[in-house]
């Protein structure tokens, strides 16, 4: 998932992982899970992971995810707000 479209930033923002690929859609239900309290991956979505993603993919993939959920409940703490990175028609080069 590199460079979402609004459309794609959209239906994330309204719940749903419609038009993803499977790949993906198992991403976004990790990234989820993990943000929960408590935070917890059941055995059926590590299984259809591992499907998609080598171990290593896995760990990295989860450090990415942890790390910006610690960010996001860091910056509620001081009520910090959006750096308005994301804006509806933003495009970003390709690196």
């Amino acid at each position: 998932m590199n460079g979402l479209s609004d459309e794609e930033v959209g239906v994330i923002r309204n719940g749903t992982i419609e038009g993803f690929s499977p790949a993906e859609a198992a991403l976004l239900r990790m990234a989820d899970a993990m943000a929960e309290t408590p935070s917890n991956v059941s055995d059926e979505l590590y299984a259809e992971l591992r499907r998609h993603f080598s171990e290593e993919q896995l760990i990295e993939l989860a450090a990415s995810a942890a790390q910006e959920n610690y960010r996001a409940r860091y910056n509620r703490v001081f009520d910090v707000g959006s750096d308005g990175l994301y804006r509806k028609g933003l495009r970003f080069k390709s690196r």
